[in-house]
């Protein structure tokens, strides 16, 4: 080979590692993948190069309860292939201990270990109008409650448990639950218990977790979004994301909302950040902190922080606007 040849093939070689993307090489799990932030997390981590399962119970071929057909688990596995990473779709109900057994035996059989897992299971929007907002607890049905707390609490406890021997084998696990409040915005009672409890419990497994995947050099960390402008969010106001302000006169605090992505570059950010256990290991944060923290925006370049808003204009009582808070 001439001096040419080698310096071409050195170039080329620079080039190609300059083009791999922090997280390339690592095996991320995003459990709730099928639409709004779950979706946007396995995007970002697929942009940073990770290979990607993403699980749900919506597919081409089956809705799930919560009923939209718009998006599906196969969808975000190409999205997450189209942004540089490798998407696996896996059908999975995260309630069903078969399949997610079935779920972890495929990950060791394919990649042997698991570097990044991501709770974000939920799917109980349609039981809140209907059987949570406006009504005390012995009001809800007692069905819709308990059901509340299987899809916002028993199933982050399957996963959790089931997940995280193949996640010790990593040499940097890190564990992401995500709920709707941090710590700080939940001491606040989340107007119905069974809601309540379902958003709460994520934090406390991510503490809890944080305790036991010290020793291993882990992480486990509870995020939340702001006021996400997800996908049924956006269809209930009639809006979309090219005119999601629109929906501002229906609901002024919509002014402070954010885009999945904003979240989803956050934990990303976090996955890169080398030090992450010893900056967040056992905190409860949301995406207005961790943007913060690193220098992050949401897609029309602000920062918003609508935890920040709710505690000081909402319940504070301080002067203030959303702008304010961007």
């Amino acid at each position: 080979m001439s001096n040419e040849d080698i310096t071409r093939q050195t170039t080329k070689s620079t080039e190609q590692a300059s083009l791999k993307g922090p997280l390339t090489g690592r095996i991320a799990l995003v459990a709730g993948a099928t639409r709004g932030a779950g979706r946007a997390q396995a995007v970002e981590l697929g942009r940073a190069g990770a290979t990607v399962y993403v699980t749900g119970r919506t597919t081409r071929a089956r809705a799930s309860e919560v009923g939209r057909t718009a998006e599906t688990i196969e969808e975000t596995a190409e999205l997450v292939t189209a942004a540089g990473g490798t998407g696996i779709a896996v059908p999975t109900d995260h309630l069903d201990e078969a399949q997610v057994r079935a779920l972890v035996e495929r990950i060791d059989r394919e990649y042997e270990r698991l570097d990044i897992l991501v709770n974000d299971l939920w799917g109980g929007e349609h039981l809140l109008t209907t059987s949570v907002f406006g009504k005390k607890s012995w009001e809800t049905p007692l069905a819709d409650g308990l059901r509340i707390l299987e899809l916002g609490a028993r199933s982050h406890v399957i996963t959790a448990a089931l997940l995280l021997p193949l996640l010790i084998r990593s040499d940097a696990p890190l564990h992401v639950e995500v709920t709707d409040g941090t710590a700080h915005s939940n001491r606040r009672y989340r107007e119905n218990i069974y809601y309540d409890l379902a958003k709460n419990a994520p934090i406390r497994l991510a503490f809890g977790l944080a305790q036991e995947l010290a020793e291993y050099g882990g992480t486990a960390v509870a995020v939340s979004p702001g006021f996400l402008r997800s996908e049924q969010m956006l269809s209930h106001f009639g809006v979309s994301e090219e005119n999601w302000r629109d929906a501002i006169s229906q609901e002024p605090t919509f002014a402070i909302a954010e885009s999945p992505r904003y979240l989803a570059r956050t934990v990303a950010a976090l996955a890169a950040d080398p030090d992450r256990a010893k900056r967040w290991n056992g905190k409860s944060t949301s995406s207005g902190e961790l943007a913060r923290a690193y220098g992050v925006t949401d897609v029309d370049g602000s920062q918003p922080d609508a935890w920040a808003y709710f505690e000081d204009v909402t319940y504070g009582g301080n002067e203030g606007s959303p702008d304010d808070y961007r």
